[in-house]
C-alpha cells in the first residue's frame, strides 16, 4: 500500500504541530521495551474541529477521522484528513447535518469507522445528539460507503439493539469468503455495556452479554491522565466518577475470537465469535465462551495484528502497549505528545496508526473549560506484522 503522505507534507504537518505547546517535532524512539519494533513518527497534525476519537485508512492511503457529536460545537462527525492537516466533512457537508426527520440518511454521532477487506468504509453511528441522552429514533445504524464514488451504498438500522442509555462506541468488520459480519460495543452511559453482533448479509443483529461482568464499568477505578485524576468536573465544582462499559474491541486473525474491555476496567476479555452470532445460543451459553485474559492496564482502543498480538492504547502512560498471545505485555512506545491515545489502524504494509484525541482535556472533565489544543497529533509506527 502506498501512503499518500509525502515527505514534504509530513514536514508541513510537523511544522503545524510545533505551534502547539506540548508537541515537539522530532520522532521519538519506541521505549521502553526489550525488543523495540519501530520508531513512533508524527504523521500529521489534524486540524479537526473537535475531538477525533477514531481513525481508519483505505487501501490506497486515504485517512478518515471520526468525531463524536459530544455537543453542539461538533461541526461534522466524519471527516477526511488531508496531508496538509485539513479535515473536510465526509462524504459531504449535507450528510453530516443530523436531521431527526431523516435519521437513516444523515450522520449524528460517529465514534469510529473501519475499512473492510473489500475497501468499503463502514461507519458506526450511535444516533446521539450529545454525549448523553436517548438516541434519535431511527438514527443508530451502520453505514457503508464506497470510497470510489463517495456514495452511501447500504444502511443497517441498529435501532432495535439500543437502549435509552446506550452509547455505541467501537466497531470491527470481518469480511472473508463465507463470512460477512460486524461486531460493535455499547459502553452505556451508566456503565452497563454490551456487545452487538451483526450478520451483514441478512442485516440480523443480536445484543449480547448486557450486564455481564466483562462488559460492565468497574467501580472505584482510578484513572490518571496527564498527571490528573480523570472524572467529570462541572463548572460549579461538582465532580462525579467516569462510567464506561464495553469500549475497545479487536478481532483475532482467524476471526474466531473478539477481544474487548470496558473503558473503566483493567482487564482484557475474549469471547468466541461463533457464539455471539449463533441465534440458538442464549446469553448464558455465550458467557460460557468468555475468557478473562487478565490485567492489561487502562486503555481506550484495541487492535490485533496478523500474529494475534493485541495493541493497547495506554492512556495513563501516553503510550502503546502490546499483549502477546502468551499473555506477556510490553510498552512498545511512549511519547508526551500522545495525549489520550485512542483508536488504532494497521495497514497492509505494516504501519500501526493511532490518534491522539485529547479527550481528557474536554470541558466536561475540566470544569466547563475546553483545554484541547489542536492540531490533533496522528502517529504511526512500523511493526513486524500486518492487520489481523
Amino acid at each position: 500500500m502506498t501512503i499518500r503522505f509525502a515527505r514534504r507534507t509530513l514536514l508541513a504537518g510537523t511544522a503545524a504541530l510545533a505551534t502547539a505547546r506540548t508537541m515537539a517535532a522530532r520522532p521519538v524512539s519506541a521505549q521502553p521495551a526489550s525488543d523495540p519494533v519501530g520508531i513512533l513518527d508524527l504523521v500529521v497534525g489534524a486540524r479537526a474541529p473537535t475531538t477525533p476519537t477514531g481513525l481508519t485508512l483505505s487501501s490506497d492511503g486515504r485517512m478518515f477521522l471520526f468525531m463524536p457529536r459530544f455537543d453542539e460545537k461538533t461541526v461534522f462527525t466524519v471527516g477526511e484528513l488531508f496531508p496538509d492537516g485539513r479535515v473536510a466533512a465526509y462524504p459531504s457537508d449535507a450528510a453530516n447535518r443530523p436531521d431527526p426527520a431523516r435519521p437513516a440518511e444523515t450522520l449524528f454521532h460517529v465514534p469510529n469507522g473501519v475499512f473492510d477487506r473489500r475497501n468499503r468504509l463502514w461507519l458506526l453511528d450511535a444516533g446521539l445528539m450529545a454525549s448523553s441522552g436517548e438516541s434519535v429514533p431511527g438514527a443508530a445504524k451502520l453505514v457503508c460507503i464506497d470510497p470510489a464514488t463517495d456514495a452511501i451504498v447500504r444502511t443497517i438500522s441498529l435501532q432495535p439493539l439500543v437502549t435509552k442509555t446506550s452509547s455505541l462506541n467501537d466497531l470491527r468488520v470481518d469480511v472473508r469468503p463465507g463470512r460477512e459480519v460486524a461486531y460493535l460495543t455499547d459502553q452505556g452511559q451508566t456503565g452497563e455495556g454490551a456487545l452487538i453482533a451483526v450478520d451483514l448479509a441478512s442485516g440480523r443483529a443480536v445484543r449480547r452479554l448486557a450486564g455481564h461482568a466483562s462488559t460492565r464499568s468497574v467501580d472505584g477505578i482510578l484513572k490518571i491522565v496527564e498527571g490528573r485524576v480523570l472524572m467529570k468536573r462541572a463548572a460549579d465544582g461538582a465532580t462525579s466518577p467516569i462510567k464506561g462499559g464495553a469500549n475497545g474491541i479487536a478481532l483475532s486473525p482467524d476471526g474466531a475470537r473478539l477481544y474487548y474491555t470496558p473503558l473503566m476496567s483493567r482487564r482484557l476479555y475474549a469471547v468466541e465469535t461463533a457464539a455471539l452470532l449463533d441465534p440458538a445460543k442464549d446469553d448464558a451459553a455465550v458467557a460460557d465462551t468468555v475468557t478473562d485474559l487478565g490485567e492489561k492496564g487502562l486503555t481506550g482502543g484495541l487492535i490485533a495484528d496478523s500474529r494475534d498480538r493485541v495493541y493497547l492504547s495506554l492512556q495513563e502512560f501516553n503510550g502503546i502497549g502490546r499483549r502477546d498471545p502468551d499473555g506477556r505485555i510490553e510498552v512498545v512506545a511512549t511519547d508526551p505528545r500522545l495525549i489520550w491515545p485512542d483508536t488504532f489502524w494497521i495497514t497492509g504494509d505494516g504501519w500501526l496508526y493511532l490518534s491522539s484525541a485529547q479527550a481528557n482535556r474536554r470541558p466536561e472533565h475540566n470544569g466547563g473549560i475546553d483545554r484541547q489544543q489542536p492540531p490533533y497529533a496522528i502517529f504511526r509506527m512500523r511493526i513486524d506484522a500486518g492487520p489481523a
